[in-house]
């Protein structure tokens, strides 16, 4: 799938890559219809359907993932309600290992978000992945999402990168599609964002279910790889 020898760089997504989007589901889906229900009196099935509506008008836009963006708009504060459910929040397997052999090859490892500064700030503390990464690249510091064309150019101007020797690894689709309109040669989508939903159908892109089908040719290249004489 990959020929670890041409890369140089890995990006990767946070939500749904590295981390088990239950937690967002199940937050977004579940408790805050819930707490928003009870602060209006609204039955949970009435709040529910309300609150899809809303996601649904600014999907994909940034505001969608901003965490001011919806405690302005809900009346809630979308932190202290994501802190309520916190325990939620897990690696995906395999992740780990899969940072630790790339640092062994020497690829740099950037994570890029689309993930709130506020939301990245608990997720980051809850799984210590910070210390596995060399950049950490959020959108809404950009103020460009992810699926905005405008956006792998601005990320270049701060993390310069070689589209023929970076990896891009995503859950979302619309995503790769705009990282493969800016030219990225290797991209690969996640199958299994949400340990407890089904698994996708993926069209158009290589795709994994865990990392761990990405590590047996990435230790096999670091076991082939040339060593220095003398």
């Amino acid at each position: 799938m990959i020929d670890w020898g041409q890369i140089d760089t890995v990006f990767l997504d946070m939500d749904g890559t590295l981390l088990d989007l239950h937690f967002d589901n199940h937050f977004w889906l579940e408790h805050v219809p819930r707490r928003y229900g009870e602060a209006r009196g609204l039955a949970p099935e009435v709040a529910k359907s309300e609150l899809l509506k809303r996601y649904r008008d600014i999907e994909g836009t940034l505001d969608w993932y901003c965490v001011d963006h919806w405690s302005r708009e809900l009346g809630l504060d979308i932190v202290l309600l994501k802190q309520e459910v916190e325990h939620l929040i897990a690696i995906h397997p395999h992740v780990v290992d899969f940072l630790e052999a790339l640092a062994a090859q020497g690829k740099r490892r950037v994570l890029v978000t689309n993930a709130h500064q506020k939301a990245l700030a608990l997720k980051l503390s809850r799984t210590r992945l910070g210390g596995q990464l060399e950049r950490i690249i959020c959108s809404h510091d950009l103020k460009v999402a992810k699926e905005s064309p405008g956006f792998w150019a601005l990320v270049q101007e701060i993390e310069p990168f070689d589209l023929a020797r970076t990896l891009f690894v995503d859950d979302s689709l619309s995503v790769l599609r705009a990282a493969r309109s800016f030219g990225f040669r290797w991209l690969i989508a996640v199958i299994e964002p949400d340990s407890r939903g089904p698994r996708r159908q993926i069209e158009g892109f290589p795709a994994i279910a865990n990392f761990a089908e990405l590590l047996p040719g990435l230790q096999a290249a670091s076991a082939t790889q040339p060593l220095p004489r003398g």
